[in-house]
């Protein structure tokens, strides 16, 4: 009789940072590559996250958004009151390991329903310099620093779910402007283009 299959460990931390690498995978895969060197995962294991990620977002009886991320990445490091127009939102982050700078961050409505979920800099982390095109390194910064450092800027849909979307000038090394666009996953940069 064959062995019986050993039961799947809970679904933590570690797996839920291979989750976002999955997704950043499909544009930076050489950084996703030395990432999970770096956490010491074998590529199977992160499909293997995945495809459990996957599966507790489909669940019928799934876990909500909210309590799923408790779950999985425990008490939230900070948990505060936040007001973003006239929506009042709870904020809770979480530390990432493999991004010491950058917190997850969750916001729920009133209601406990998942409004965000992607990566910001931590309280107290220092923002990265973003003053030209060429500072728009791969993982260098999160949405809103992008936003506020090349402002005005205008959200764009994303072209998958944890995806945004920036468009807004920014200036070259030698001060001419350019029209560009930046997708983000997870809410971490991930490419610019120049679009004009």
């Amino acid at each position: 009789m064959p062995d019986a299959k050993r039961p799947a460990s809970p679904f933590g931390p570690l797996d839920f940072q291979l989750v976002l690498l999955r997704r950043m995978a499909d544009h930076n895969p050489d950084l996703v590559e030395n990432a999970r060197h770096e956490l010491g995962v074998p590529i199977a294991d992160m499909r293997e996250a995945n495809k459990r990620w996957q599966a507790m977002l489909h669940a019928p009886r799934g876990r909500a958004a909210a309590s799923r991320y408790r779950s999985i990445l425990g008490t939230p490091e900070s948990s505060v009151h936040r007001k973003i127009g006239d929506l009042d939102c709870e904020a809770r982050q979480w530390p990432v390991p493999l991004w010491p700078d950058l917190r997850f961050e969750v916001l729920t409505a009133p209601n406990g329903a998942v409004w965000n979920e992607w990566l910001v800099r931590a309280p107290g982390a220092t923002p990265p310099p973003l003053h030209t095109l060429d500072d728009l390194t791969p993982w260098s910064c999160t949405v809103d620093e992008a936003a506020r450092a090349f402002a005005p800027a205008r959200p764009l849909e994303g072209t998958a779910p944890t995806r945004w979307g920036l468009a807004f000038t920014a200036p070259d090394t030698q001060g001419v402007r350019h029209r560009c666009a930046a997708e983000f996953t997870w809410g971490l940069l991930q490419r610019t283009a120049i679009s004009d």
